[in-house]
């Protein structure tokens, strides 16, 4: 053998471990001196025939993988439906409760809409880049973990079950009256809330996200989950609950000199705070689950 030979098995070796090495140093050499024979018998030169052979096994690092049973993807197949999922459901459930937690909290401080919109959108981009390293180094890691072998089987009892069509439509409906009702409360009894409400038009705010959520409802009725509608749902939901934190937490919700009973409006506060607090606890589990069903 040559030393272009002697080298590439060098190559080869070296990214294997040492326990290996002697039998696959034996079988690569017979092998390369097999098909160089092989090229001679067949009238070419020496010289040509041992690259030709060499070219033909490829590079040595991706050799020595394949002997070693070491995949060259950082995210292999056995996992990779796992991973994109999780990345996906991490993405549209916790970016969008981020930054409406951003914008609560700065709106708290009364910074100007400009700043608040900035830190929101600040806190989304560094939240979805550490959501996107973190979760590919774990499937990484996990994808090469023995822990991994045995892998889980697949089989059709995996498969979800139909959602009922008649309960998802009463549930339309019941949303749609619901946004009528608040629609009508917020446009009829303004000597209740405060009049910051009216006089900036801030009350149309609340009745277009109302509308937005009743879109994306209507819309994951009629149409398959997909990451544009989920992070659409996650997004609007979360906006709507950060807008109703911030009114009530801000006292540009209520209006005091409408006749509260005393004690009143802090519980009504407090009450709101809690349901826009449920509401982004709600988004998330819904995208959890719309994601385990995709």
């Amino acid at each position: 053998m040559s030393s272009l030979t002697d080298r590439y098995v060098q190559a080869t070796l070296r990214r294997l471990p040492a326990r290996q090495r002697t039998d696959i140093e034996r079988e690569l050499r017979v092998s390369i001196a097999d098909a160089v024979d092989d090229r001679v018998e067949a009238g070419d030169d020496p010289g040509p025939a041992e690259v030709a052979a060499l070219t033909r096994l490829g590079d040595p690092a991706r050799l020595a993988a394949g002997y070693a049973d070491r995949p060259l993807q950082l995210i292999g197949p056995a996992v990779f439906l796992d991973y994109t999922r999780m990345l996906s459901t991490l993405l549209v459930s916790v970016v969008p409760v981020v930054a409406a937690v951003a914008a609560f909290f700065g709106a708290l401080d009364e910074k100007p809409w400009l700043t608040v919109a900035g830190d929101s959108l600040g806190a989304a981009v560094t939240t979805a880049v550490h959501i996107a390293v973190w979760t590919t180094l774990a499937y990484a890691l996990l994808d090469r973990s023995s822990a991994m072998t045995p892998r889980r089987s697949w089989t059709p009892d995996a498969l979800p079950q139909p959602p009922s069509r008649r309960a998802r439509w009463g549930e339309l409906i019941a949303e749609t009256v619901i946004l009528v009702l608040v629609t009508a409360f917020l446009l009829l009894s303004p000597d209740l809330l405060a009049p910051w409400l009216y006089d900036t038009g801030f009350v149309w705010v609340f009745i277009a996200l109302g509308v937005l959520s009743l879109g994306t409802s209507f819309a994951r009725y009629y149409l398959r989950w997909s990451l544009p509608l989920a992070l659409a749902a996650s997004v609007v939901s979360g906006a709507g609950a950060a807008v109703l934190a911030w009114a009530a937490a801000t006292d540009h919700l209520l209006n005091p000199d409408s006749g509260w009973p005393a004690g009143t409006t802090a519980w009504v506060t407090a009450g709101l705070i809690g349901l826009a607090a449920w509401s982004l606890v709600q988004a998330v589990v819904d995208t959890f689950t719309h994601a385990r069903r995709s």
